[in-house]
């Protein structure tokens, strides 16, 4: 009697610390803040943390501030556009607010999850304790039992669910290929909480002029093209976007891939590398020899005015066959060096400098379609004598650094500048930079014949995009 008796209570005990498991499970509630809705959530059974999960770029965060083994989770279901647009205008968004509003949309949940538990816990602690009534448990014993789960269970979440004690110490976690590494990445290389959360706002900034993506509008689909990029100054966002864009054919990157091609920052581009078919690279003042060096050992085809720098640090041949064109590149001047701590050497091309440009170029011509270098003054002493003396076969120059989207064209002469497509990258976003891209598009024929060029960019502001079209007149 005695142990059916204790086996009765047990069960009814256990049906009702059951019940608040099972609606902690069940029960969500959505919240509008004022950067956008979120979903509030709990998750029984895993180590006590509060979860911040944004499911548009799937990556998350998480502190270990709950001591109930439950995770509290805040999902972003949707974003406020207008909050967005604000914050990717550089108005920077009001940390302290938006916290009050997260604390009270938990202290919201967590208070009706408790009138739910509590319910749920009493509603089944009850019928089991009616279902199991007789001589070996009587309803005098059964029901204490029952209300003294319920008022335990509450207990429970009302003094342990409830995020306590510093929010610090974030692990981030993700299936998603770009946030979630350059967190890794930053988490690794910075110590302090203050770092990490400039970092953090940088890139969640980034999203923001993310938002909406360039316009669907691209070269013709019978007609071979070339994709150029430049200036990504490590925006790791802009990349799921640069994929997009490319799509097939050749991606010419006109320098800057990093803010300075350290250690730090070739992990966090080692992707790039799969960008294209193939991935055309010359450094900028703001890469390293080191990047050039990982890049070409990645498969990337890295060019310089020494020749194509090989996997296995030699120089190739200076011209190299890409999709057909004859390409050749100049590293920049400026390109950062490992043996000097990757220090900024500056940007500005000298005379000497664009003469040594202009020098190597000449005996080239007539057997390149394609140049690219970083940075268009470097190219300007070059670009009038083409001018006074047009090549003989047309001549594309392929530039970048000034961050700005350029087109201009002379008899057999095309240069072409796509703009930053990183806005101008993390460190620069202040500047409300547009992100932009260019196309060129040419004859299906042996000869290099330029067609047309469209340039694509993304206002940092609204989000909204556009893309232009020129045919390319190369008569003079």
């Amino acid at each position: 009697m005695r142990l059916r008796r204790s086996a009765t209570l047990l069960l009814v005990l256990l049906t009702t610390v059951g019940a608040p498991v099972g609606a902690m499970a069940v029960f969500t509630l959505d919240r509008d803040l004022s950067v956008g809705t979120v979903r509030l959530s709990t998750d029984p059974g895993h180590s006590g943390a509060l979860d911040i999960y944004v499911p548009l770029v799937d990556w998350g965060v998480r502190f270990d501030a709950v001591r109930l083994p439950v995770r509290l989770s805040l999902d972003l279901r949707s974003l406020n556009r207008t909050a967005v647009a604000e914050v990717a205008r550089g108005r920077d968004p009001d940390v302290e607010a938006l916290r009050e509003e997260a604390e009270e949309a938990i202290g919201d949940y967590i208070r009706l999850l408790l009138a739910f538990a509590a319910a749920s816990a009493l509603a089944l602690g009850l019928l089991m304790a009616l279902a199991l009534r007789g001589r070996a448990a009587p309803l005098r014993l059964t029901l204490p039992v029952a209300l003294a789960g319920v008022l335990g269970s509450c207990l429970a979440i009302m003094l342990l669910l409830p995020p306590r004690g510093a929010i610090e110490d974030p692990e981030y976690y993700a299936n998603g290929p770009d946030i979630p590494v350059a967190l890794r990445a930053i988490d690794q290389a910075a110590g302090t909480a203050e770092t990490i959360s400039q970092e953090l706002n940088a890139q969640l900034v980034g999203l923001a002029r993310l938002i909406a993506a360039p316009a669907e509008r691209g070269p013709s689909a019978e007609l071979p093209h070339l994709t150029l990029a430049s200036d990504l100054h490590n925006n790791l966002l802009a990349l799921p976007t640069l994929e997009r864009a490319v799509r097939r054919g050749p991606l010419f990157f006109a320098g800057d891939l990093t803010s300075s091609g350290s250690p730090f920052e070739l992990a966090l581009t080692r992707r790039v590398a799969g960008i294209g078919d193939p991935f055309v690279f010359v450094t900028g003042n703001h890469d390293s020899d080191i990047l050039a060096r990982r890049l070409a050992a990645a498969g990337a085809i890295v060019l310089s005015q020494r020749g194509r720098l090989l996997p296995n640090g030699r120089r190739g041949e200076i011209v190299v066959d890409v999709d057909g064109l004859r390409v050749a590149g100049y590293s920049d001047p400026f390109e950062r060096r490992s043996g000097n701590g990757y220090r900024n050497r500056g940007s500005e091309a000298t005379e000497q400098q664009k003469r040594a440009f202009a020098a190597w170029l000449r005996p080239l011509l007539g057997r390149i379609d394609v140049v690219m270098t970083h940075a268009p003054a470097l190219t300007e002493l070059a670009v009038e004598e083409l001018k006074a003396d047009p090549p003989a076969r047309p001549l594309a120059i392929l530039t970048g650094h000034t961050h700005l989207a350029s087109l201009r064209t002379s008899e057999n002469l095309v240069e072409l500048n796509g703009g930053t497509v990183g806005g101008g990258g993390t460190g620069n976003l202040e500047k409300n930079q547009p992100f932009g891209l260019a196309v060129l598009v040419r004859a299906r024929s042996r000869a290099f014949v330029p067609l047309l060029a469209d340039t694509v960019q993304i206002d940092a502001g609204t989000g909204a995009a556009k893309a232009e079209r020129a045919r390319l007149d190369l008569g003079g």
